[in-house]
């Protein structure tokens, strides 16, 4: 093999594992990360305790309770700091922390099994549960017009019927993915480096190549948050809904900061080696020997 096509076909190997490494880390935390039901739960639980989602979630309720309760102009501002108050205070209590966990992993629990499953029907999450059991907490708490805090029509739909075959397809694709993309980046990558004429330049490129990868993967991380408060529907918290979205995406997040790390450290160490090379063989090579001056025949 020529070195002009072991060149070519180290270049397209590199980059090759270097277009994969963001896919590859997205696919794995798509998979181990937010698939698994354990996983879910651990980074879902401490938003129990976030004040943003808090907030968010004791207006809701008290904007529930108000719909029920009639109260005079006079009064309806101070009924309702009052009812907000106590609700806020509600969500810092172990019985809401409950409440919240069960909720969420209801609702991984029903999405999971719908991606999982052929059936399509929509994937509907009742909240009647955990709306049953604040509404007896704050009624114990004598919390003002608790008790009329409307617990029926708790049903929303999580996946419509025609979401479901298009993201059952995409489901088990990262299935596949999340296993496969990382294998094949780490052997292209290493591929590239075998062929490659200069093993060393075919490192440093692919350790460039994998922190600019990881780079991409990061602003792709901050355009999807921007995005995704966007297109929120009317009345939802942006602050609460972007506390959720960083929750789900600090391990993806310090994952493409981690590479970005190890793909400049590996960068720097070979062009540190090279150039620790270069002048080695520069010290050790034969001073030149300086030429002889003719000499002069004399007449």
């Amino acid at each position: 093999m020529s070195q002009r096509v072991r060149s070519l076909l180290s270049a397209v190997l590199v980059g090759l594992a270097c277009l994969l490494v963001p896919l590859g880390a997205l696919a794995m935390w798509a998979k181990y990360g937010i698939q698994d039901s354990a996983r879910y739960a651990a980074t879902t639980a401490p938003l129990a305790s976030d004040a943003q989602v808090q907030d968010a979630i004791a207006s809701a309720v008290t904007d529930g309770i108000m719909r029920e309760v009639h109260v005079g102009p006079p009064l309806e501002g101070s009924v309702q700091a009052f009812v907000h108050e106590a609700v806020r205070s509600f969500t810092a209590t172990e019985a809401f922390r409950s409440a919240w966990d069960t909720a969420n992993l209801s609702a991984h629990d029903a999405v999971m099994r719908a991606l999982r499953e052929d059936d399509d029907s929509p994937v509907i999450l009742d909240l009647a549960p955990a709306t049953e059991r604040m509404k007896r907490q704050l009624a114990d708490d004598h919390v003002p017009f608790a008790g009329r805090i409307p617990v029926a029509h708790t049903e929303i739909t999580l996946l419509q019927s025609k979401d479901l075959t298009k993201l059952r397809k995409g489901f088990h694709v990262l299935e596949v993915a999340g296993f496969w993309l990382p294998v094949a980046s780490a052997c292209f990558a290493l591929t590239g480096i075998l062929v490659s004429v200069s093993r060393r330049r075919a490192v440093l490129a692919t350790g460039l190549g994998t922190a600019l990868g990881a780079a991409l993967l990061a602003v792709a991380i901050a355009v999807g948050r921007r995005m995704t408060l966007a297109d929120l529907p009317p009345g939802v918290s942006h602050p609460a809904a972007g506390a959720v979205y960083d929750a789900l995406t600090e391990t993806l997040r310090l994952v493409s900061w981690v590479l970005m790390g190890v793909g400049l450290a590996v960068a720097l160490g070979a062009w540190l080696t090279g150039l620790y090379v270069r002048r080695r063989r520069a010290s050790a090579a034969p001073a030149p020997v300086p030429a002889e001056e003719p000499t002069q025949v004399r007449a």
